[in-house]
């Protein structure tokens, strides 16, 4: 089972910097978070797929994604969607939907705005949207309560923009009060099967707990956003990777400048490219929770690598009397919450699930 444990169990690293946050408020309303998905390829105008630019409110994106499929009365493996974007909260991305040789329905978009779902634009593609094909998510978020007259607080921002922030999953990835990854620690030891876990969020949710674990590692050791020798460096805001034997001042130069980035690993089936002291970090992590990392290799789960670190994109921070507004790009993957978390004390960032 888990527990939510103080948030020292996962470091913030601008605490060494400036000591612990202040108190804040966050989503006090779904526009105080808004999210925006970003393509970086255009769309043709034709093909057998409707893609539509959508607003929610109040929605996940499968329950949007059920919603189309009943109304142009195709199965939701028709129904194709890039990242799952939060519930509360107002968030615009793409869907399409498979429709070889007909037209959606006339009144498609009243019977999605009913739902409470606003189509704002719709066009046609001849591929299919799938997973992790977007560039990244632009972040407006508004941030309410004590922190906004704290001192200190723009000091924590301006450090985020310049060094870039741990790119740690979010405290929704886990569920309230870190339940997903009692289930996901429970589907594991009996064995993953797909029928019980057919979005895979159970598999997803203990490799993020993994590279957690392993990302506060290296920020206890002080090397979260430095190459290690034996390190696989990721190239900002791509997936491109690459294994360092040795460093130089050139690596060094460019880890400094936010263009690489140390990488973690979310666990699964392969051999890692890690050597040296950058191993030494996975081996500890299989150590400490064998039972996990065992179970996700069971379930076939293919081995890949995260950045530790993710660079803030077109930074802004807005203040009005009683409230900051943050703006900010960030990776497709990375979480707004990651970054809140190192700027405001709130009851739900602060959390940790362990396993018991």
């Amino acid at each position: 089972m888990t527990q939510a444990v103080p948030s020292s169990q996962w470091p913030r690293v601008l605490d060494a910097h400036f000591g612990p946050p202040p108190s804040g408020d966050y989503r006090a309303t779904p526009e105080d978070f808004l999210v925006e998905e970003i393509l970086d390829f255009a769309l043709e105008g034709q093909g057998e797929h409707l893609w539509l630019w959508i607003e929610k409110r109040g929605l996940t994106t499968l329950e949007v994604v059920r919603h189309l499929a009943r109304a142009c009365e195709v199965t939701q493996r028709a129904v194709g969607y890039s990242g799952m974007k939060d519930r509360i909260a107002v968030t615009r991305q793409w869907l399409s939907v498979h429709l070889p040789g007909r037209e959606g329905p006339e009144d498609l978009a009243a019977r999605l705005a009913a739902q409470g779902v606003l189509v704002l634009e719709q066009t046609r593609h001849p591929r299919k949207l799938k997973r992790g094909v977007h560039r990244g998510n632009r972040f407006s978020l508004v941030i309410t309560g004590a922190a906004v007259q704290a001192p200190g607080l723009e000091a924590r921002w301006e450090w985020l923009c310049r060094h870039g922030a741990p790119n740690g999953f979010g405290p929704q990835r886990f569920g309230p009060e870190g339940r997903n990854l009692a289930r996901a620690q429970a589907v594991l030891a009996r064995g993953w099967r797909k029928r019980d876990d057919r979005e895979g969020m159970m598999l997803s949710t203990a490799r993020s707990y993994l590279f957690n674990e392993l990302l506060a590692m290296r920020q206890r050791d002080g090397n979260w956003d430095r190459l290690l020798p034996g390190e696989v460096a990721m190239l900002d805001g791509t997936s491109s990777q690459f294994a360092i034997e040795a460093i130089d001042d050139e690596l060094v130069e460019r880890a400094a400048r936010l263009d690489l980035h140390p990488s973690g690993v979310l666990w699964g089936v392969g051999v890692s490219a890690t050597s040296g002291s950058a191993a030494e970090y996975e081996e500890r992590l299989s150590e400490r929770h064998g039972p996990l990392c065992d179970g996700l290799e069971r379930a076939g789960v293919k081995l890949a690598r995260r950045p530790l670190r993710m660079r803030l994109g077109d930074p802004r921070l807005t203040r009005e009397a009683a409230s900051l507004q943050l703006d900010f790009t960030l990776p497709r993957g990375s979480f707004a919450t990651a970054v809140l978390r190192e700027l405001i004390e709130h009851p739900t960032l602060g959390a940790t699930p362990v396993l018991a």
